[in-house]
Parts: structure tokens; C-alpha cells; sequence
């Protein structure tokens, strides 16, 4: 019997470079997505999209049965920082409670594999040093203390199932799919990446720099930046891991190295060959300096290589996305900003 693999918010921007990755290397794929935020012709048609809600348990062992899922990769959830702030009890719904009720699901119908996309928030302020997962976890922000918790609800989970799971910590996510199928398309994005190439290609008037007076080499801010298709390369060697039997893992994804906000928002006016407004303005309140990953146990766990550890690359897949997403935007009007349903969506 054949088994698949359940992405969970497969139409947003990671998840659905994650159902292009897994349908590259050979997998079945079925998508759980609201299309609250992402987009169903964003999935492939070789994938099976259903539209509903992870915390609706029915649908979920439903799914389960069905089609044969041996494997479950968690990406549905909200994920701007300052929404959590003004709205943590929404963030604890959407993030915690509903992830709780995915697993309850999961557990029950006897899929032993899970992968959950987590996040460095969970580890609160940090030094310039590479940040290991034995970081003390004291998350400033609903956002990062949703995450922790459902990576506390696995953990117990594995303890009394007979359950795997992978909680992998992403840093700073960019980039695009290098073969221009999927990208970051979520109206409103708050990413410095997605806000750089929309002004770029004239969708934003200028973009703001919060902070120079930072004690690094310009002033800015500085992250681990990592490539999309770095991070669901990871995901699908972590799948790989668990399916083998291995022990649960938490770890860091990032490449170990940063950039500073200017160095990215130079290398997208390099990519688009011509520069745009920048405005420098005052400090937000919770940034950080600088945040940057140790990706070591992930490297060694996993074997896991990075393939496009490099920001003109970064900057040039996500300035060729958004412009192919422009011209979509122009040419299919109502159908992109309603999240038209494509022909391979199943009830």
C-alpha cells in the first residue's frame, strides 16, 4: 500500500514549497488548508488539496484513512509577530489549541510521524553568538510562546504514544523556489524580503530601516537569513529520519552566518538593477540585534547540505517571484484575490 504524506497549510508560502519538494522526490501528497492566507493554485495538481480546518478532528482521521497518510508536516498556523501582540488569545487558538487537536487526531488514527514548523521565537533575546537549541526557551511574544507550547505538547505526546516527532526552529525565511513554481504570495507580508522586492517593482513607495544606531558593522539589524528550499530540504530529511526509526528531534534552521538589513536590501537592488526609496527611521520596540542560528545538530542529524546559502540568490528568486506574482495579480484579477479553487480540490 502506497502512503502519503498530510501538509498542513500546503497553500502558503513554505507549505507549498514543501508539497513541490516532496512531489520532486516521489511522494503522495495531500493538503489541509482554510485558505485563510494561502492561495489554491499555489498547490500542484499532482496534490490533493482539501479545504477545512486542522482542529476538526473528523476530517483529519478522515483524511488519514483515506488516503493512506504514514506522515504529517504542520505548517497551518499565524505567524506575524505584532498580531500576537494585539491579539495573543487569538494566537493561542490558532497556534496551540488547534495544534493540539491536529495531534489528539493524529495519535488516534495511528500516523506515527510528525514534523512541526516551529520558530527561533521560542528562544527570546539572544546574543550575537550562533543561538543552539540548548538555549534557555523565554519567548517575549504570544507568537513564540504559541510555538513552545505545542513543541511541549510533543514532546509529551512522544512520551506517551508510540509517536516521532521533528520540531525544526526556522529563523529567518526568504527566497523563492529557484524554479519560479511558488513564492512568498500572502497579501500584506511583513517579511524585510517581500517588503524590499515590492518596492522594487513599484508595489511599495519606499521601505523603512527600523533602527542604525545597532552595535554592528552598519548599524542594523542582522539575521540568518535561509533559503526556502534549504528549509523544506530539511523537512523531507527529517521525514526521512523519522520514517527510519530515529529519535525525536528539535533543531535549529539557519545557516549559521547573517546579513544585516542593509546588506539585504542592497542585494534585491542589485537583483532588480536599480535602487529604491530607503527610509531610515527610529527603533521598534523587541528587536534584537542580532539573531543568528547554530545549525550544527541539524547538519550532523540529518546530513542536511544547503544548496542556495547565498542573499544574491535569495534576493534574485524572490524578485523574479514577485514579479511573475505581479503579472498574475494583473491577469487573473478576482480569481487571485479570491483564492480560486482549482479543479483537483476534493471534499
Amino acid at each position: 500500500m502506497r502512503m502519503a504524506v498530510l501538509v498542513t497549510g500546503g497553500a502558503g508560502y513554505i507549505g507549498s514549497h514543501m508539497v513541490w519538494e516532496l512531489l520532486d522526490h516521489g511522494e503522495d501528497v495531500v493538503v489541509l488548508d482554510r485558505l485563510s492566507t494561502g492561495f489554491a493554485w499555489a498547490i500542484p495538481s499532482e496534490a490533493k488539496l482539501v479545504i477545512g480546518d486542522i482542529a476538526d478532528q473528523t476530517l483529519v482521521r478522515t483524511i488519514i484513512r483515506r488516503h493512506h497518510i504514514d506522515a504529517v508536516i504542520h505548517f497551518a498556523g499565524s505567524v506575524v509577530v505584532p498580531d500576537s501582540i494585539a491579539d495573543p488569545l487569538g494566537y493561542y487558538s490558532n497556534n496551540t489549541s488547534k495544534s493540539r487537536d491536529l495531534i489528539e487526531a493524529v495519535v488516534r488514527a495511528g500516523v506515527k510521524n510528525f514534523i512541526f514548523s516551529s520558530t527561533a521565537a521560542v528562544y527570546g533575546m539572544t546574543s550575537s553568538d550562533p543561538v543552539p537549541e540548548t538555549h534557555q526557551l523565554v519567548p517575549e511574544t504570544p507568537y513564540g510562546v504559541s510555538k513552545m507550547m505545542t513543541e511541549l505538547m510533543l514532546r509529551d505526546t512522544a512520551r506517551a504514544h508510540h509517536f516521532r516527532y521533528a520540531a525544526l526552529r526556522y529563523f529567518n525565511v526568504a527566497g523563492a523556489d529557484p524554479l519560479g513554481r511558488t513564492g512568498q504570495s500572502t497579501a500584506g507580508a511583513t517579511h524585510l524580503v517581500k517588503v524590499a522586492v515590492e518596492a522594487a517593482i513599484g508595489r511599495r513607495n519606499h521601505i523603512d530601516v527600523f533602527g542604525t544606531d545597532y552595535d554592528t558593522p552598519d548599524g542594523t539589524c542582522i539575521r540568518d537569513f535561509i533559503h526556502v528550499s534549504d528549509l523544506v530540504a530539511a523537512h523531507r530529511l527529517a521525514l526521512q529520519n523519522l520514517r527510519s526509526g530515529a529519535d525525536n528531534l528539535v533543531a535549529n534552521c539557519g545557516y549559521g552566518h547573517g546579513y544585516s538589513v542593509l546588506d539585504l536590501i542592497e542585494a534585491v537592488q542589485k537583483a532588480n538593477g536599480g535602487s529604491f526609496e530607503v527610509r531610515l527611521s527610529p527603533r521598534r520596540e523587541g528587536d534584537m540585534p542580532c539573531v543568528i542560528a547554530n545549525p550544527a545538530r541539524l547538519k550532523r542529524t540529518l546530513g542536511w547540505v544547503p544548496k542556495f546559502d547565498n542573499i544574491d540568490e535569495i534576493a534574485r528568486s524572490s524578485l523574479a517571484w514577485e514579479r511573475a506574482l505581479n503579472r498574475r495579480n494583473r491577469t487573473t484579477g478576482w480569481a487571485f484575490q479570491a483564492g480560486w479553487v482549482p479543479r483537483n480540490s476534493v471534499d
